[in-house]
């Protein structure tokens, strides 16, 4: 299995995922995207020394993944492009702190502290946003987004680029399964032929979005998507609530330090 057909399998995954019937997935979309911001935002203002009530902090993600059924180890997985970036960041920040703490009665350097927490707090995010993307529809999210206000044509690029990720893997993997078929000795794509097959890969999927778009336009699409308003119930007010209470217990109550 090539590379292309592994990236079309991991998006499909990801929207089976979506598609459960679990109750973490029906909750309504608001709510999980605030808490989800909420939760971002309460974890990076964390001061960079404060270590113990970050490694408390991790409740959020464990509930989520123990509890959502996801797997931790197909969420790192996934989100392999982006952590590489978080511990780079937090590996560098040693050598701009010099300062010293204590930690347990013991002169620990700073930049060590602070190198541990940079990389938690980026961690953190990382998984915070996979639980939400894992549990959540990309038509939630945007209906999410519309909920709150964000501009029209941002909520539709970030729904049209989504959908058109898949259309463009397909025909990629149709031009690589093409190109094997007429060469089937040769190992990998010779460079002479990259950009008449990239130009090739444009063309056509320019085509199908167009013929996409078309059956958008005959379905009654006015530059809007019209997604059906979603009933708020007790569950979807009371477990981002509870979830607000104990980020507001563990970042302002001095217990954890």
């Amino acid at each position: 299995m090539n590379s292309i057909e592994k990236n079309i399998g991991e998006l499909n995954k990801i929207q089976n995922l979506q598609q459960r019937s679990h109750w973490m997935n029906d909750l309504h979309p608001l709510g999980k995207l605030l808490l989800s911001i909420l939760y971002i935002f309460t974890v990076v203002s964390f001061d960079k020394y404060a270590l113990v009530p970050l490694f408390v902090m991790s409740v959020y993600p464990i509930f989520g993944f123990i509890v959502g059924e996801l797997s931790f180890k197909e969420g790192l997985y996934r989100m392999r492009l982006i952590l590489p970036l978080v511990l780079f960041v937090g590996i560098f920040n040693p050598f701009f702190d010099k300062n010293i703490v204590m930690v347990a009665g013991m002169e620990v350097s700073g930049g060590i502290i602070s190198m541990f927490t940079v990389m938690l707090k980026g961690f953190y995010s990382v998984l915070s946003v996979y639980i939400l993307i894992a549990t959540t529809s990309i038509d939630d999210i945007c209906y999410a987004l519309r909920a709150v206000h964000v501009p029209k044509i941002i909520v539709i690029v970030i729904m049209l680029i989504y959908r058109y990720f898949g259309v463009m893997a397909i025909e990629a993997d149709r031009i690589m399964t093409a190109y094997k078929l007429r060469a089937p000795s040769q190992n990998g794509i010779h460079y002479k032929a990259w950009g008449t097959l990239v130009g090739q890969w444009l063309l056509r999927s320019m085509d199908k979005a167009e013929v996409v778009y078309e059956s958008m336009l005959l379905r009654g699409f006015t530059g809007d998507f019209r997604i059906k308003k979603k009933k708020i119930r007790i569950a979807d007010v009371l477990y981002p609530l509870i979830w607000c209470v104990i980020f507001v217990i563990i970042r302002h109550s001095g217990i954890f330090g």
